[in-house]
């Protein structure tokens, strides 16, 4: 009898060899090219710019009204230098010649009311083409204007009133009543401030004077909405305040403008701030004001970092550091 001595070709060998045929023949140029190596069309999108969490029995989200470039630092940034700024940058993995804040804006829903805290740029271009998407963010997020019970602003800045009325002059929250500083209220709706700056003023003017029969006044320590309490925090404007928003033995603060950067601001807090009213008043408030949150432990809101601004702060050294808390896309 004849033995056939040739070895079996295994099944894992024959693929093998296919495979290896397949490739020489596309290498060659004598197999089409498959489906799946047709190039995808860029998709040219974001993410809606919206978020949601809950803080107690709270229902907050987060909102933008488009990212703030400021531009090369060292002219807003007073009290180091120019290398040392760039450096603190640098070695956050961030670029030196052009600082980019967030506008971080809560709406918190309470159950009976929905809150606004401050409004962004509105229609204004002062800092670029960028901000002034407030509207489109709110109708990413499924909130409705109409339905803004209340709009509490921090303070009367450009940047954070600038957004409650239209081109056209009109309020775009026509059933808010406005929250805010009578301290601000008066200081940036002043015409004849040769302090303020004028194009604030004009801005100040412009979007609250629509709202004066419906403007409340908050008072220090004041909890003048259910479970928001206002926490005069004055330097960067006058009549500047925090708030901390509490709800069922939980509470969060939102910060405003107390810090606008999340490392030079943090790790320098004593570092002035050009558009700071009384900048050294300011720095002091900056201070105390984190050293209680960081010693509480108590989570903050902050409009002008990172996006969605939200963490805790911890002392460092003879400054703080920044933690951001991640997304939790579960509600």
């Amino acid at each position: 009898m004849i033995v056939n001595r040739q070895p079996l070709l295994s099944r894992r060998g024959l693929l093998h060899g296919a495979a290896a045929l397949g490739a020489a023949g596309y290498m060659a140029g004598a197999l089409p090219p498959t489906a799946a190596s047709a190039k995808a069309p860029m998709a040219s999108a974001q993410a809606p710019y919206w978020y949601r969490f809950k803080v107690g029995a709270l229902e907050v989200t987060m909102v933008s009204d488009g990212v703030l470039p400021l531009g090369e630092p060292s002219g807003s940034f007073l009290g180091a230098t120019k290398d040392e700024v760039g450096k603190m940058l640098t070695d956050n993995f961030l670029p030196a010649d052009n600082v980019v804040l967030e506008q971080n804006i809560p709406v918190v829903n309470t159950g009976n009311q929905l809150v606004m805290f401050d409004s962004g740029m509105g229609t204004s271009k002062m800092f670029g083409p960028t901000t002034g998407r407030l509207l489109k963010s709110l109708a990413e997020a499924g909130i409705d204007p109409a339905n803004i019970d209340a709009f509490v602003a921090s303070h009367a800045h450009i940047d954070h009133v600038g957004g409650l009325v239209g081109a056209d002059g009109k309020p775009l929250f026509p059933n808010a009543k406005v929250y805010l500083s009578q301290l601000d209220f008066d200081y940036w709706t002043d015409e004849s401030n040769q302090k303020a700056n004028k194009d604030f003023v004009a801005h100040a003017r412009k979007n609250l004077l629509p709202y004066r029969d419906r403007i409340v006044f908050y008072k220090n320590g004041e909890e003048f909405l259910p479970g928001i309490q206002a926490m005069h925090a004055p330097g960067h404007t006058v009549g500047h305040t925090i708030f901390m928003l509490t709800s069922e033995g939980k509470s969060m603060a939102y910060i405003g403008d107390l810090t606008h950067h999340q490392v030079i601001l943090m790790e320098r807090p004593r570092i002035q701030f050009a558009y700071d009213t009384d900048p050294a008043q300011s720095a002091e408030t900056r201070v105390r004001y984190l050293d209680m949150l960081a010693t509480q432990k108590v989570p903050l809101i902050a409009y002008h970092f990172p996006w969605p601004g939200i963490g805790h702060v911890a002392k460092q050294g003879d400054g703080f550091r920044f933690f951001a808390s991640p997304m939790n896309m579960n509600l």
